[in-house]
């Protein structure tokens, strides 16, 4: 009978580290060596691991974090980066992993919640979790009166050079939103500069805040809105606004009631949150933060 060692937080065991990556890179096609060879992988993000031969064959972390919800903080574990390797598949390694962590973590915490693709969406309920739908945030500019700022200039950041305040806004952000956010996830924020959009991250020197955004056609993604005071998401979009964009999407919850906003349930099945928590909330239209997933 193959017998597995259960290994955790090894962020400073290099062999480990290594094999972690590199299943990482096999089952995601996502490459971590960078975000933790810059530091960035701190206490926060915590590997649960089965290990066979000196190799990690299975894997689910948990991120530790604070969640906002309708103006109160509570203490969260989110659930990610769960793989198997492929040649040692349909043996419950996966099953145990998420059995552990509840295990560990269910009494010590408000609420326990991930991410999760259309194949395994019939897997979480039975750990108890409950599936939420969120909604995706949409503002017609021509809807609204937000008037377009022309003097406005927008500096593009890159990690070669703006390093220091990356990490500063990320260490030190603001919240905008006590709808429903995220605090406390510093080092996850560094994982979406570094790995993620690093040609996407835009400075409003006015405003003093950074936005993680591209444009499509006419549409602007608004991915985040980082900033050391809270964000003011009308002076952000129209700073970054052009004349020919039609409409802004916000890939979080908008503390705001701009005319021309408006948010559809969306459900989406290759990103499906779901939630265990023995709290009663009435969510209502949200949308977690996308650089708050890990």
């Amino acid at each position: 009978m193959e017998t597995y060692e259960l290994v955790s937080d090894y962020r400073h065991d290099h062999k480990l580290k290594e094999s972690f990556n590199q299943l990482a890179i096999n089952t995601f096609d996502l490459d971590f060596s960078d975000w933790y060879k810059r530091g960035y992988w701190d206490e926060k993000y915590i590997p649960y691991s089965f290990v066979h031969h000196g190799k990690v064959v299975s894997n689910a972390s948990v991120y530790l974090m604070s969640v906002i919800i309708d103006g109160q903080t509570y203490r969260a574990v989110q659930i990610g980066t769960v793989m198997t390797d492929q040649a040692y598949r349909h043996k419950g390694l996966a099953t145990k992993l998420i059995q552990h962590i509840m295990d560990q973590y269910e009494n010590d915490c408000d609420m326990i919640f991930l991410f999760a693709n259309d194949s395994v969406l019939n897997f979480y309920p039975r750990f108890g979790f409950t599936r939420y739908h969120e909604s995706e945030f949409c503002l017609d500019i021509n809807k609204s009166t937000i008037q377009m700022k022309k003097d406005v200039q927008l500096k593009q950041l890159t990690l070669e050079q703006d390093l220091p305040i990356l990490e500063q806004f990320a260490e030190k952000r603001q919240t905008g939103s006590m709808t429903l956010n995220a605090e406390d996830h510093g080092s996850l924020l560094m994982f979406y500069f570094t790995l993620v959009w690093p040609d996407a991250i835009f400075y409003i020197e006015t405003l003093d805040t950074i936005v993680l955004m591209n444009e499509e056609n006419e549409t602007m993604h608004v991915f985040d809105m980082i900033s050391l005071q809270t964000p003011n998401v009308e002076e952000v979009v129209a700073s970054i606004v052009k004349e020919t964009t039609e409409k802004v999407i916000f890939y979080f919850t908008p503390d705001t009631s701009i005319d021309g906003l408006h948010a559809v349930t969306t459900p989406n099945d290759e990103d499906a949150l779901f939630i265990y928590t023995k709290k009663d909330w009435a969510l209502g239209h949200f949308m977690f933060p996308i650089t708050a997933h890990c």
